[in-house]
């Protein structure tokens, strides 16, 4: 839940979200779900109603497999987020675990909706939280399956790497310690699991440059790294896209782009390090120097505030 809640109501939320999760997938074992599919969920919610749950408990069992389509309304309640969004992780953890990735036109597990689900349930409900944890929390369960004695030795390691799951070279001394509290976290269950984090990016790209979004603006913002807070890094992405069709966003980047046009002839290419220059600046030149100087901290106060049209004032 995004905002302050009072006193023990964050503990009951979250004890009703996993009394929704145990029951979400009930309905699929009986007689009018197996009769008709389509039903799934909506019967769960009347099933769970009619024993007397939480109605933010039958609420989440109906409504933890939206939204389903582009269409599709996209759920806000607590409870349903939370089941929805841990519903579609680990579906798509697990599938990424044994290799069914989307390939051309082929998905025929819908990993590429779900995926697309999850990033509308962020953005609706402007949920703060960082992907790598989240996904590398959602694929611990799996690794556990894949840790379970009697294979506690190289060989989980190996299969861990097979799957992608951890690097090659894991961040613990004995790359097959990877069994205690928390390893998963420490063997580099990417911040975690690199085809998935990489799917993740694409599906927003995706979903942003059919929203109306420069596919360069995107690209730009996904260059800085270091970003897997998706509600900020679409306000990265939203303010640069304002700022670039402004007169000074114009002026800019003419400026950006003749500089760069300057230093390539002179042979300077890649990042360079800042060094004081070596002769007496022109006027001009010592303006530029202490604009910047004044500018770099009010523009890192201004990002660290998350006011990124500020920081390009």
């Amino acid at each position: 839940h995004p905002g302050p809640l009072p006193d023990g109501e964050r503990e009951r939320l979250a004890d009703l979200a996993e009394r929704a999760a145990y029951l979400a997938k009930a309905d699929l074992v009986t007689g009018m779900v197996g009769e008709f599919p389509e039903l799934q969920g909506l019967m769960g919610g009347y099933y769970a109603a009619a024993h007397g749950e939480d109605p933010r408990v039958a609420e989440a069992v109906r409504d933890h497999y939206k939204p389903v389509g582009q269409g599709d309304d996209v759920p806000t309640a607590p409870v349903t987020v939370a089941v929805a969004l841990a519903d579609k992780l680990d579906t798509l953890v697990a599938f990424f675990a044994v290799g069914e990735q989307p390939t051309g036109s082929k998905d025929p597990f819908a990993i590429r909706r779900a995926a697309l689900a999850i990033l509308r349930l962020i953005q609706v409900n402007d949920l703060r939280m960082q992907m790598a944890r989240v996904m590398a929390t959602s694929a611990k369960p799996v690794i556990d399956r894949i840790l379970d004695e009697p294979y506690r030795s190289a060989c989980n390691a190996e299969e861990l790497i097979r799957h992608g799951f951890v690097s090659k070279t894991p961040y613990v001394a004995d790359p097959t310690s990877i069994t205690g509290p928390g390893a998963y976290i420490r063997t580099n269950v990417l911040l975690g699991l690199p085809a998935l984090a990489g799917f993740f990016a694409d599906r927003l790209k995706v979903q942003q440059r059919e929203a109306g979004v420069r596919h360069d603006l995107i690209d730009a913002v996904f260059a800085l790294g270091g970003e897997d807070d998706l509600v900020r890094l679409l306000a990265r992405v939203h303010a640069l896209q304002a700022f670039v069709t402004t007169d000074d966003g114009t002026n800019l980047l003419a400026g950006y782009k003749r500089a760069a046009n300057i230093l390539k002839k002179e042979g300077v290419e890649g990042d360079q390090s800042w060094t004081e220059p070596t002769y007496t600046p022109e006027p001009a030149e010592a303006d530029l120097i202490a604009a910047l100087d004044a500018a770099e901290p009010k523009a890192a106060q201004a990002v660290k505030a998350e006011d990124f049209e500020a920081a390009m004032a």
